[in-house]
């Protein structure tokens, strides 16, 4: 398959990292302005670095165009002629509509928007799909590609702006509260290093413990808890400070940021 990314910043670059650590192509053509930034890829085999948007969707069976919303309507109308109906044309602009982007490049054309989030780049993103209806002949396509990079769910368009509030700001929510821990254990007598392990193990196995066994977040917390306990005692303090509280009006000033985003 050949793949082309155009735009090269924390996302398109986390994206061709998944896709070469995977081997997800049989070439892979990366297009940026600024080149330099995408250096630490030149080595690598059946990879292309260029400036040229025009020579990247002419090599390529799918486009991700991996640009921020007040770029990529410029750049889709650059290389509009150059679109075929075999191509497949994937957005992960936040924002920025399948109707928009029909009404640069025709909606003939196959158009999937994708919403993963920066874990792409180690293979364990969460990726949100949406198509128009040409686009959802190669949404198992799609899935293929993004599998490979993590797990999919293919969602209404209309989902994809709390998609992107859950994962993608999502990770950097999960950050903050790593970060947090890790100071409590510094707090409590531990050196910051391991602070910061004891902190990102215990998260990484609650989320692992969670996934595997399929139960609900209450009923693992119920494992841990005993009456009169420490566990019970902190989780009813920071309830008391607004921890579940904190984050739910986190996520939806999240959303109403990015719906703003989409009107402007």
């Amino acid at each position: 398959m050949k793949i082309a990314i155009i735009g090269t910043g924390n996302l398109g670059s986390s994206i061709a990292k998944g896709l070469i650590k995977n081997k997800s192509f049989t070439s892979l053509y990366l297009s940026d302005r600024n080149t330099s930034q995408v250096n630490a890829f030149v080595d690598e085999d059946y990879v292309t670095i260029t400036n040229s948007n025009a020579t990247a969707v002419e090599h390529s069976d799918v486009v991700i165009f991996a640009l921020q919303p007040r770029h990529i309507e410029g750049v889709l109308k650059e290389v509009e002629p150059l679109i075929s109906e075999d191509h497949v044309v994937m957005s992960v602009a936040a924002g920025f509509s399948i109707s928009k982007i029909e009404s640069i490049i025709g909606d003939e054309k196959h158009i999937i928007r994708v919403m993963p989030n920066t874990a792409i780049s180690i293979g364990k993103s969460m990726t949100c799909l949406s198509a128009n209806d040409v686009g959802q002949l190669k949404i198992e396509l799609a899935k293929s590609i993004f599998n490979q990079l993590g797990t999919t769910m293919v969602i209404p368009e209309e989902q994809i702006q709390a998609a992107t509030v859950i994962c993608a700001s999502g990770i950097a929510f999960w950050m903050r509260l790593v970060r947090a821990t890790t100071q409590g254990a510094i707090q409590l007598g531990f050196e910051a290093e391991e602070a910061h392990e004891l902190a990102l193990q215990t998260c990484y196995g609650a989320a692992s413990l969670l996934k595997e066994s399929g139960r609900h977040p209450e009923a693992e917390i119920d494992r841990v808890t005993t009456p009169s306990g420490c566990t019970i005692e902190g989780l009813n303090e920071m309830e008391h400070q607004g921890l579940s509280s904190a984050l739910i009006r986190g996520i939806s000033a999240s959303f109403e940021k990015i719906n703003q985003i989409k009107k402007s």
